[in-house]
């Protein structure tokens, strides 16, 4: 089983290896007997710290995450790792919910409705002021965040490309900039222009997760496997809790014939996603491959 040194998990989560230490030393993460201070986290505990960093992200305070966990562990034992199953209720709001037998419920037990998230009219969105004084990485942060509006429908493609190239006219080395616009390229069907733009944003991040991934994707496409599963392996190295990434890592090891590495992120895919759109497909190649050994 793979583990992950303190330091490998604090340059993951881009957090402190003292406030990890905090985490495991007032159990807010329940891990095995560790041996300080070669404490090893397995991918589990990877799982549960990246919820904490989430919620954290989103402005609940460490007390009331501490708080629900000691609730959900109270009332409702069966839930293995509250923390991965913690979520804010409706994105800006400060409850705390968890999905339990297919509804939403407060950790102390009480069900909400669950309502989706809300759509903004992104059509009409005023020009960005240009006016003396304007920071410029301000302006184009401004430009990307009207880019990340417009990139998801095809009707507003061309929008959201202006918007990537001005960000980037703005901030030349603006890697995720760079990797969006990629993938709007991608999505139109010009594989060259998204290939320079994801080659371009990994000159500026090497450790880009987005940037490898859709790199690997591309070139998994044009038949270059092994340059493929270079970059899904940095994209991996960087961010192992990307489910869509073990997806795309097990067809490819699939295709290569080489089972073991197959299967390994199938089981890190449950692990992440198990109700996922590809969990049925997950739990089936699993299944396959031990009915193989067991014919053999």
């Amino acid at each position: 089983m793979d583990t992950y040194s303190l330091r490998d998990v604090a340059r993951i989560l881009k957090v402190s290896p003292a406030r990890l230490r905090y985490w495991e030393r007032t159990e807010l993460v329940k891990t095995p007997a560790k041996v300080a201070p070669r404490s090893e986290f397995e991918f589990r505990d990877l799982v549960c710290l990246r919820g904490i960093v989430s919620l954290l992200e989103q402005g609940v305070p460490l007390r009331r995450i501490r708080r629900n966990v000691e609730a959900l562990r109270e009332r409702l034992p069966e839930i293995d790792d509250p923390l991965r199953s913690l979520r804010l209720w409706v994105e800006g709001s400060d409850r705390v919910v968890v999905r339990h037998d297919g509804i939403l419920i407060e950790p102390d037990g009480q069900a909400v409705l669950d309502f989706g998230p809300s759509h903004e009219n992104l059509e009409g969105v005023t020009a960005i002021d240009r006016g003396q004084g304007v920071d410029l990485a301000e302006a184009a942060e401004e430009h990307f965040a009207r880019g990340c509006g417009f990139d998801s429908d095809p009707e507003t493609f061309a929008q959201a490309i202006e918007c990537y190239q001005e960000g980037i006219r703005l901030l030349p080395d603006f890697s995720d900039c760079h990797c969006n616009l990629g993938a709007v390229y991608y999505n139109q069907g010009e594989r060259v222009q998204a290939r320079s733009c994801f080659e371009r944003c990994l000159q500026i991040d090497t450790q880009h997760v987005e940037a490898n991934f859709n790199l690997a994707n591309l070139l998994e496409e044009d038949g270059y496997d092994d340059q493929a599963l270079r970059h899904y392996r940095a994209a991996f190295a960087a961010d192992p809790l990307y489910p869509d990434l073990h997806i795309n890592m097990a067809l490819l090891y699939e295709k290569l014939g080489l089972s073991p590495k197959a299967e390994r992120h199938w089981k890190r895919y449950l692990q992440l996603d198990a109700s996922g759109p590809w969990a049925d497909v997950a739990r089936r190649r699993l299944v396959q491959s031990e009915k193989s050994r067991s014919d053999d």
